[in-house]
């Protein structure tokens, strides 16, 4: 017996070499990679220490002191605490829940279009949005909700409405934060789901004419099953990122009079961290590791009920 396992062990080493020698090439290629993993992914992340240290500058990360939980304990005692969390999540949620429908809704419009040329045109009219930088997005939507020169402004005076600026109502902002991103980035997120479509058996598709079926039980009974894979794939990452609600923007679009439903996770370790003017190092990295865990927890869990439910998975 210990001799057959000897054998197997110089036999898996000696087919190992040969690999090697084959496909050397391919680890070359991807060393840079791995290289800028390393360098700019890895190695950052023994600055998490910080959340557990009373952090100094004059000190320095490994000589400043240990402090324990003291920092995730004071962030669940602020007594806004879970008004950050809770527009966290409903913005997150609403965003990626109203983003992954209207992309899913595109990308089958998109692949019913049979004129080239037209499917062309609506691909890149729905893609550009994507490459506008946020800076410039929030400026036309101020623009655009400006109450006195605003034309959305005007299309809600011209049908009875009140003239107010809708960036300082709370309760307009989430929406107009959520439904501004879908616009910029819907276009570009139906190249996957495009993509999916592409692999579709076309003899399926004339089966079902053969048989009677119309252009919509078409999509429902063949195209929407084909992206299923797809959806979930999308779904288990985006609830990675359920906690991180864009800074820059909301930042942007953020002021006095739409605070209390703006006021995100993101714009709070920014307000803390970065823009105080005692900056609070090790209280901002508390949060933003507490986010990491719970982002990496959400995953998993996530992952495990898609693979029961679709048997597809990340891992």
């Amino acid at each position: 017996m210990k001799e057959k396992m000897k054998k197997r062990r110089e036999a898996s080493g000696g087919n190992m070499k040969k690999r090697l020698k084959t496909t050397w090439p391919l680890f070359v290629l991807l060393l840079p990679g791995l290289i800028y993993m390393m360098v700019f992914k890895y190695s950052p992340m023994y600055g998490a220490i910080i959340a557990f240290k009373d952090y100094k500058i004059k000190d320095g990360i490994w000589w400043s002191a240990w402090v324990g939980l003291k920092w995730f304990a004071k962030f669940f005692n602020y007594y806004e605490c879970w008004d950050l969390i809770r527009n966290t999540l409903r913005i997150s949620i609403y965003s990626m829940i109203v983003g992954m429908v209207v992309s899913i809704i595109l990308a089958l419009m998109m692949n019913c279009v049979r004129s080239k040329a037209l499917k062309n045109v609506a691909q890149t009219v729905t893609y550009m949005p994507h490459f506008v930088s946020v800076v410039v997005l929030v400026g036309i939507v101020i623009r655009f909700f400006n109450p006195s020169i605003g034309a959305i402004s005007k299309l809600i005076q011209a049908f009875g409405g009140t003239d107010r600026d809708l960036m300082g109502v709370a309760a307009a902002v989430p929406h107009i934060y959520v439904w501004s991103g879908v616009w910029q980035n819907a276009g570009w997120n139906t190249v996957l789901y495009l993509a999916a479509l592409t692999a579709v058996d076309l003899e399926l598709h004339e089966a079902a004419i053969v048989d009677g079926a119309s252009r919509f039980q078409r999509v429902r009974y063949i195209d929407i099953p084909a992206i299923v894979p797809t959806i979930v794939i999308s779904l288990i990452s985006n609830m990675g990122s359920i906690l991180t609600v864009g800074a820059e923007k909301m930042l942007l679009m953020q002021n006095d009079l739409n605070r209390g439903t703006t006021e995100v996770i993101s714009t709070y370790v920014y307000s803390k961290g970065i823009a105080s003017a005692n900056p609070q190092y090790s209280y901002a990295s508390a949060i933003g590791l507490l986010n990491s865990v719970i982002s990496f927890i959400l995953i998993v869990v996530t992952n495990q009920i898609c693979k029961k439910l679709s048997d597809t998975s990340l891992f």
